[in-house]
């Protein structure tokens, strides 16, 4: 392992992703932490991982919100030809594991994460921006329960077409596949999709993923099976917000994140006020 990457002490490689090495870093002048996001540039195809990575950078560089993590500085090292060699991104160092490595497992724990990412993302929409790939290893959580958005790699100001399709195959919208416009509805279908799975431990199927099958390429939302349906703790009414959100048609699910959160809130005062052993929670899906 590099003991320097930039003016930086390297103390910790804390994993990997896309063509990207991320490390605990320590700058020896100031002894502040930070985590380094390392991208080394092989071929010309790798050439979207550093776009991304200035993407990212763009992005969250604005961000001062305790659910979103924060990008400080960003540096591209080119060769004679001007052509990017390597790339570095200074990033507020997050105590916490992926969803997909701990997923909260009491029902009250899964909801107030959900909360926390919903107001995250609340915040970045508030800029312009929709985030295009929630799932769960973007999801960051500590033992205490705080909770960091990250990696806004495919973000994008609300309303872009992109050039091609974006997203992860299990996680992604309609709109996506369909490269039509990005909408803050973009993000409410990757959250559902994300608490789906934290819900049941499967996957929605998606246009995507159906497509790929070569399946019939139409997606009706009656023929998905509910969180309810694989796991009967949920309550009714957070199976059918998860249900909305994953709506086929933007216009069916919840029109922003404010609306998300307050659905949330009420279904965890609910669970935190309901007697023990009660299992009445309709009005959850009534009053939400």
């Amino acid at each position: 392992m590099a003991q320097k990457l930039l003016q930086y002490d390297v103390l910790e490689r804390l994993g990997e992703g896309a063509r990207s090495t991320i490390y605990a870093v320590s700058d020896p002048q100031t002894r502040q932490v930070y985590a380094l996001k390392h991208v080394l540039r092989n071929e010309k195809k790798d050439d979207r991982f550093i776009e991304q990575m200035e993407t990212e950078f763009e992005i969250s560089r604005q961000f001062n919100h305790p659910n979103l993590r924060k990008s400080f500085e960003l540096k591209i090292t080119r060769n004679f030809l001007m052509q990017p060699k390597e790339a570095f991104l200074i990033m507020e160092l997050v105590d916490g594991r992926p969803l997909d490595v701990r997923p909260p497992r009491e029902m009250v724990e899964i909801v107030d994460t959900f909360i926390q990412t919903a107001q995250g993302l609340r915040a970045m929409h508030a800029l312009g921006y929709a985030h295009c790939d929630l799932k769960p290893n973007n999801i960051l959580r500590n033992d205490h329960g705080m909770v960091k958005v990250i990696d806004f790699g495919q973000g994008c100001k609300i309303g872009t077409v992109k050039e091609r399709i974006q997203g992860t195959p299990d996680y992604i919208a309609p709109e996506q596949v369909a490269r039509r416009p990005i909408s803050v509805q973009t993000d409410v279908f990757n959250l559902g999709a994300t608490i789906y799975w934290t819900l049941t431990g499967s996957n929605i199927p998606t246009l995507y993923t159906v497509n790929k099958k070569g399946d019939n390429s139409f997606l009706l939302d009656q023929t998905i099976q509910t969180p309810a349906d694989l796991n009967p703790t949920v309550p009714p009414g957070l199976s059918n917000l998860v249900m909305e959100c994953v709506s086929t048609r933007p216009a069916k699910r919840p029109a922003d994140m404010d609306q998300v959160t307050l659905r949330l809130e009420l279904i965890r005062h609910i669970l935190t006020s309901k007697p023990t052993g009660s299992s009445d929670d309709s009005s959850v899906g009534q009053t939400a």
